[in-house]
């Protein structure tokens, strides 16, 4: 089993003994995501850590969407719920990247797969070398958006 895994399991039975419904309710919800990755396709299996990274990752970027919805339709208390939910699962991630470390790994892998000269139509090759790098450390639009950006588009 994931070290990840057991840490979210230790730190929701911590959360439950000190009545944080808040941060409870949330590595619940983050446990069920994780469970049903496991059991969703033919086989269930056991999840690694960089999986459950990527669960969490794509946990956090649903509560950002919601917290944006909310806010845009005038309910704050919910988007502070969603904003609220979105943090406590961010102390599981690794360490996010800036704006410039993420530029200067994608002008390395631009530089490294001989990108520059084919434009847009190399997006897919150079977004294929820099996803490994950044998975669980920045968010993917961000990051095709300055591919996007470093190759003219």
């Amino acid at each position: 089993m994931s070290s990840l895994k057991d840490r979210l399991r230790a730190d929701l039975t911590t959360a439950m003994k000190a009545r944080d419904e808040l941060r409870s309710s949330t590595l619940r919800m983050v446990l069920a995501a994780v469970t049903n990755a496991e059991v969703a396709g033919k086989t269930a299996k056991t999840l690694t850590d960089d999986e459950v990274i990527g669960v969490l990752t794509s946990e956090t970027k649903k509560r950002r969407e919601a917290a944006a919805a909310f806010a845009d339709g005038g309910r704050a208390e919910s988007a502070e719920r969603e904003k609220a939910e979105a943090e406590v699962i961010a102390e599981y991630l690794p360490e996010q990247l800036s704006d410039a470390e993420v530029a200067d790994i994608v002008s390395a892998a631009i530089e490294s797969t001989g990108a520059g000269a084919e434009g847009m139509k190399a997006m897919g090759k150079v977004m294929g070398v820099v996803q490994p790098q950044v998975r669980g450390r920045a968010d993917g639009g961000a990051v095709a958006a300055e591919v996007r950006r470093q190759l003219g588009a």
